[in-house]
């Protein structure tokens, strides 16, 4: 069973995240927080990892996993180019509940699913996540449920569902009345929403008006 630290204690905090970044560089999963659910996350650049955290998860390769970064200035070591209007929607919304599908840089080591050369990129507005990222790198993170069972807004609810496949749990307090993210697809010459989530499409089309839904 994972090892769970109570982050709103400022040393389980900082032995919390010591234990998690140790449990990523081993190729380990660890559950966290965020700003919208609970989340199991594993280094993104590591394919082996990547494929525990579906097993875990009990999900195919058919719906990529996400990756979170801790600064919005990752994006831009992660694909060839940041498309303009991806960035106009990452200024206004990161840190926050907005996801952005982007072409991925092909040099790129990393096997999230079957994502056909795209990746879905978050600066998540939660500062144990953040922390953490900020130590890793970014990670893949998807949320901490078995499929097609209810997000998990509580650790408790993450270690119900997956504790028995981390190595180390976060716990930031509950998360409820949380939204998933929006997610918007900026491969195409307009941003097109996959998902609509934390930020409404109004709050979208306000920055970037020829937003598509």
């Amino acid at each position: 069973m994972a090892d769970l630290y109570d982050c709103t204690d400022p040393e389980a905090r900082a032995a919390g995240l010591d234990a998690a970044a140790a449990a990523i560089g081993r190729g380990e999963l660890v559950l966290l927080p965020t700003d919208t659910v609970y989340g199991v996350g594993a280094d993104a650049f590591s394919p082996a990892a990547v494929t525990g955290l579906l097993a875990a998860k009990n999900r195919g390769r058919a719906m990529p996993v996400p990756v979170l970064v801790g600064e919005a200035s990752t994006l831009a070591g992660l694909v060839t180019t940041v498309p303009p209007l991806a960035s106009r929607l990452a200024e206004a919304f990161w840190p926050g509940g907005l996801t952005l599908v982007v072409e991925h840089a092909p040099s790129l080591a990393w096997d999230l699913g079957d994502a056909e050369g795209t990746v879905a990129v978050r600066l998540p507005d939660d500062d144990v996540a953040r922390d953490l990222l900020r130590r890793t790198g970014p990670l893949a993170v998807s949320s901490a449920n078995r499929s097609g069972r209810p997000a998990a807004t509580t650790a408790q609810e993450a270690v119900d569902q997956l504790g028995e496949h981390a190595a180390v749990v976060l716990d930031g307090g509950p998360r409820t009345g949380s939204a998933a993210s929006t997610i918007v697809d900026c491969t195409g010459p307009v941003p097109r929403v996959l998902r609509v989530g934390a930020v409404p499409v109004a709050a979208l089309r306000e920055v970037v008006p020829e937003t598509t839904d």
